[in-house]
């Protein structure tokens, strides 16, 4: 039986898929290769690059034309800017795949043998010297992973492919594709050597193009779905579909996680005799992000970085970017945190990691809540508005000044520590979404607990800004009518210099939008 796959290259004959060979433009590749260019193919993580290099190494050696080699060069990453021990690690990588994939022995004999003797930055230059004068067959190189490589032993490779290009083809590979998250234009290696930042242009500028491998279309989601529902009988309800789509954006590693979550890990979706609708898929969408699944823990770990704090505290605050460098913003797009929409604005790429960032940054403030009792619930279990907001400011009053300190992002702590408090009421029975983008001006929370569906809106009162509140209520007027609400919260976080202690200065009123909606008014 074969099952949606999230885990390593993709093989037809276990997982449902795509023709690998179909997510990109195959001619265009071919070209490239036929007129001996070297070139690169990058893409954020898990999005197929490597099941597509392997399908292209199988296609060019049935063909006969070429003999392929596809190698992943990861390992190298250990070896950090210790150029012997890295040349050391690709050359031997390259004799293994060799031997595994053409069952030709001879680069690994030959690193064996006289590749001891050859210095560590002109080792595989000579190694790809002699295996491509070793056959008259041209040969196509295929370099994964390329980018985990660090600083001189990143460096080092791409001068020694740089140095060799003029022997192609008969005494240097045809072509060589680099693979990896970033485009190489976006490289800037430090070299510890020469104490210098150097560019991936300047080390490697025998590039001819770079090639992005893209996320599943719609109309390639549907297919993907469809092969489940040929195989098992199965079918996903249109509105199901639709969900999948609208969740993930295409995004590979999303729709194949969302999938087998839902057709195969929860018993509901197990039994084959029962369509897969909304409610299953938005369950399964829940369970992912709360698992911290390694995919979704590996992007919430780069909110760390620097150069990606520069570019989500702005967009999570709902300000403009500034000063930031478009080599910060290119990075979010390459790692697939983010996309260029349609006008040309960054937004989060899809609605799962607009889900995943803000509640990874509020887990310091979450994990260091007190004790809170459900003093919000009814007795049958649905959620109190009014105790809510009683239940908000008492807590807010007590611990909100001292939980700011927990928050990663000094910037947007209240809003961390607000969502904090709003994802331990949720605690599993509703949802707490968020909507927010570079120059709205506020987050938007929408917090669902069974029947009840609340609307708010997070607006920050700055030094030399005026009051908020008449531009919030507007806002706030548009986004519930939206949501079909005729009643939300605005919350004003007040964060001029000079002001009272927080306990102090909290109030709490009503006001009317300009629709007429009933608002209740937090100043913070």
């Amino acid at each position: 039986m074969r099952f949606f796959n999230t885990e390593g290259p993709v093989r037809s004959d276990k997982h449902y898929c795509l023709a690998p060979l179909q997510r990109w433009d195959l001619e265009e590749v071919l070209s490239l290769i036929d007129l001996e260019k070297y070139f690169l193919l990058h893409a954020p993580r898990q999005t197929g690059k490597t099941t597509c290099l392997l399908a292209l190494m199988n296609y060019l050696n049935r063909d006969g034309r070429y003999r392929a080699l596809y190698v992943n060069i990861e390992a190298a990453q250990s070896a950090r800017e210790r150029v012997e021990q890295g040349m050391a690690i690709i050359c031997s990588a390259l004799g293994r795949a060799a031997r595994l994939y053409l069952g030709d022995a001879r680069p690994a004999d030959w690193c064996s043998a006289q590749g001891r003797e050859i210095a560590a930055g002109d080792r595989l230059a000579a190694l790809l010297e002699f295996w491509a004068g070793a056959d008259p067959q041209p040969l196509v190189l295929l370099l994964d992973e390329v980018d985990t490589l660090v600083g001189d032993t990143l460096i080092s490779l791409l001068r020694q492919l740089r140095a060799g290009y003029p022997q192609r083809p008969n005494h240097f590979p045809h072509t060589v594709v680099l693979c990896g998250v970033r485009d190489l234009r976006d490289y800037r290696i430090h070299s510890s050597a020469e104490q210098a930042i150097i560019t991936g242009g300047s080390a490697f500028n025998i590039k001819a193009k770079s090639l992005r491998l893209g996320d599943f279309s719609r109309a390639e989601v549907q297919t993907l779905l469809g092969e489940h529902t040929a195989e098992t009988g199965q079918a996903f309800t249109p509105q199901a579909l639709e969900r999948i789509w609208e969740l993930t954006q295409g995004q590979p590693w999303l729709v194949n996680a969302l999938a087998y979550e839902t057709c195969f890990d929860r018993p509901e979706g197990r039994d084959r005799s029962r369509s897969i609708g909304i409610e299953v898929i938005d369950q399964a969408k829940e369970n992912l992000i709360l698992r911290r699944v390694t995919h979704l823990d590996q992007l919430a770990d780069k909110l760390r970085e620097e150069r990606v704090r520069r570019v989500i505290e702005p967009m999570l605050a709902g300000t403009a970017l500034g000063q930031v460098p478009e080599d910060d913003r290119q990075y979010l797009v390459d790692l697939g945190l983010l996309r260029r929409a349609n006008g040309g604005g960054l937004m989060v790429a899809n609605p799962i990691y607009r889900e995943v960032l803000p509640r990874a940054l509020a887990g310091g403030p979450q994990d260091s809540l007190p004790q809170i009792s459900p003093t919000w619930l009814n007795a049958d279990g649905s959620l109190n508005p009014d105790q809510l907001l009683s239940a908000f400011l008492s807590f807010w009053r007590r611990h909100g000044e001292p939980l700011l300190g927990s928050a990663p992002y000094h910037e947007i702590a209240p809003h961390l520590v607000l969502m904090a408090f709003f994802q331990r009421v949720v605690n599993g029975e509703g949802t707490l979404e968020r909507e927010y983008a570079i120059g709205r001006g506020r987050m938007d929370l929408c917090l669902r607990y069974r029947d009840l569906t609340l609307g708010m809106e997070l607006k920050v009162w700055r030094d030399g800004a005026p009051d908020p509140l008449t531009e919030g209520l507007g806002q706030l007027d548009g986004y519930l009518a939206g949501l079909g609400l005729d009643n939300g919260w605005l919350v004003i976080f007040d964060r001029r210099s000079g002001q009272l202690p927080l306990a102090e200065r909290l109030s709490d009123s009503e006001q009317r939008s300009p629709g007429g909606r009933r608002i209740r008014l937090l100043r913070l």
